[in-house]
């Protein structure tokens, strides 16, 4: 199992964090391989239907055999048993819409990087204070680059990551980096319900290539 840091850095390094679900295995599978193919090394599969957790199996049993490096993480974690169940299926990390304290304890104690969402300067305290590193802003949209930009003194040894509503464009990521993250979450604005109903891969593939490419300029 991937170490914390080790988590983070990959995170950091790519510059974004991509997340999605589908019901359909095989549309899962394939999107997998669209985004490995663009060059992403961390995905966030997120828990939010039935037939998540046997996916999620799935997905891991195709990156073993097929893609060499990706880590494998899972987002919408909102109790233990969730947590319990996902890391049994080899999960490599655990992201959650939310902040749960009970969660935060158990990566502590293995190790295992653990994003809870916060919104609040009281939430992320309370974060912090239980050993977390690595904040989730959501939603992002509704919390925008100038309330990283009013908190981040207060908080100098966190990274910030935004997921909901981070667009594709220029415009909106340079704005969440000048405010100081250090990777954005990126869903459906990047993997649609609508390219995914398409099966159209290939494009899934293009954009992300090219949200890579913008972060990386972004970054230099």
């Amino acid at each position: 199992m991937a170490t914390k840091q080790v988590i983070t850095d990959v995170i950091v390094k790519q510059g974004i964090l991509p997340l999605y679900f589908n019901a359909d295995e095989t549309v899962s599978v394939e999107v997998l391989r669209a985004i490995y193919r663009a060059g992403i090394k961390a995905v966030e599969y997120t828990n939010r239907g039935d037939a998540a957790l046997k996916n999620f199996k799935k997905l891991v049993e195709v990156r073993n055999a097929e893609m060499a490096g990706l880590m494998l993480g899972v987002g919408t974690i909102k109790n233990l048993r969730h947590a319990e169940d996902y890391v049994a299926a080899s999960a490599d990390f655990l992201v959650s819409p939310g902040y749960v304290a009970e969660v935060a304890d158990y990566a502590n104690k293995k190790d295992l990087f653990y994003a809870p969402g916060c919104m609040t300067p009281t939430e992320i305290i309370a974060a912090e204070n239980n050993g977390i590193g690595f904040i989730k802003l959501f939603p992002g949209n509704m919390l925008g680059p100038e309330f990283l930009s009013s908190i981040k003194d207060i908080f100098p040894k966190l990274l910030f990551m935004p997921t909901g509503g981070v667009d594709t464009t220029k415009e909106n990521i340079e704005g969440w980096y000048k405010a100081g993250v250090c990777a954005v979450g990126m869903g459906s604005k990047l993997i649609s319900k609508k390219l995914m109903e398409a099966k159209d891969y290939a494009t899934i593939e293009t954009e992300t290539k090219k949200v890579l490419d913008l972060i990386a300029s972004i970054k230099k």
